[in-house]
């Protein structure tokens, strides 16, 4: 699963692994597609922002190596103006697992995933204040009976006038609650990305649900706590996938 584009006020918190911001380090299957269409959005204080429509496609290039893309549509309500919609910052990446799970013992499956963020249209007024992203995690995975567990973090690398690199780390973990249905939550925490703003440490609850083989239900809601300051914001995501 790939990053999508959501912010998480006041810094930006890229999604990856559906619903969660933490990722799973398994990649799509060998000449198989996971297609999302989504919508996100954070809401901190007067003000309401993400991504009014997205397209996120992961592909299995070859047997443990993942290719994504994802473009989505942001919008932004501010407190004391109307809403404002533009292209927001497309992403490609790769993600390769370089060790599987043993099932009998403790190792688990490990992936590495880089990823490239760019905004095509650039526009102070919609936040697109650092033009560039290079991410680049490390994500391990481990099952236990009906659980799972995931988690990692990395380095991001951000580009852009009075921008600062950052750490992403989180763990989460989703439970098969039997017909379908897998519900978890995590806990992340991202330094801060820009010069004069905070880090944010947040949690989040959501899952999946199996409309069938093929169409699944994906959604989460979230809360972070902006360091020093204490603001808060609270953040949904909602998706339906296709897998084929």
């Amino acid at each position: 699963m790939f990053l999508s584009a959501a912010v998480l006020a006041p810094i930006g918190v890229a999604y990856a692994g559906p619903p969660f911001a933490t990722d799973d380090p398994v990649p799509t299957d060998y000449g198989h597609y996971e297609l999302y269409l989504y919508s996100e959005g954070t809401w901190a204080g007067e003000s309401l922002d993400g991504t009014a429509v997205g397209v996120e496609v992961n592909y299995g290039l070859l047997p443990d190596l993942q290719v994504s893309a994802d473009l989505p549509v942001g919008f932004n309500i501010p407190d004391d103006a109307g809403p404002r919609f533009d292209i927001g910052d497309a992403s490609v990446g790769l993600k390769y697992r370089i060790l599987h799970e043993d099932t009998e013992g403790w190792q688990p499956d490990l992936s590495v995933f880089p990823s490239f963020e760019a905004a095509l249209v650039y526009s102070g007024s919609s936040g697109s204040d650092r033009p560039t992203h290079l991410f680049l995690p490390l994500w391990a995975q481990k099952t236990f009976g009906e659980w799972s567990v995931f988690g990692g973090g990395g380095f991001r690398i951000n580009d852009g006038v009075g921008a600062r690199n950052s750490w992403f780390t989180g763990i989460a973990a989703l439970k098969h609650m039997g017909d379908g249905l897998h519900l978890g939550g995590e806990f992340y925490r991202e330094t801060a990305e820009a010069r004069g703003e905070n880090g944010t440490t947040a949690f989040s609850l959501g899952g999946t649900y199996d409309l069938s083989d093929s169409w699944h239900v994906v959604g989460s809601v979230g809360a972070g706590v902006a360091d020093h300051s204490g603001s808060t914001s609270i953040t949904s995501y909602v998706a339906l996938e296709w897998t084929l």
